[in-house]
């Protein structure tokens, strides 16, 4: 099975749990971001297996140490990950909460003057 390698690479023992995290990380058109709750939610939406919260905790976490996603902290206390691994930028919608991803090449210079406590530009957050 395609996952069994990358679990492997990542230190993890192809469960037939972690292969159904794999399922709903990797098995997409679109890349897509998530925080470890909302990524619970669609495992439980996707199959009938139990799968353990500290499961999908350490799973993503060896993944993203891997290199198979990308971590982003948005506050103290929230953090989203990507399945898109490559080099982008991110902007956090503060209204509708979701990050929003643009490629390096949809952003030119920045040039901040001022020093900024909070780096909040129209109800956008760059991150």
């Amino acid at each position: 099975m395609k996952y069994i390698e990358k679990l492997r690479k990542s230190g993890l023992r192809p469960t037939k749990q972690r292969l159904q995290i794999c399922e709903v990380l990797f098995n997409r058109e679109k890349t897509f971001h998530f925080t470890i709750n909302e990524l619970e939610q669609k495992i439980k939406n996707h199959t009938s297996s139990k799968i353990s919260l500290a499961t999908v905790y350490n799973t993503v976490h060896a993944f993203e140490k891997k290199g198979y996603l990308k971590q982003i902290p948005i506050n103290s206390s929230e953090t989203y990950f990507d399945t898109n691994v490559t080099d982008h930028h991110h902007f956090y919608d503060l209204k509708e909460e979701k990050l929003i991803d643009l490629e390096n090449s949809d952003v030119g210079p920045i040039n901040i003057l001022k020093k900024l406590t909070e780096k909040r530009l129209n109800q956008l957050k760059f991150l």
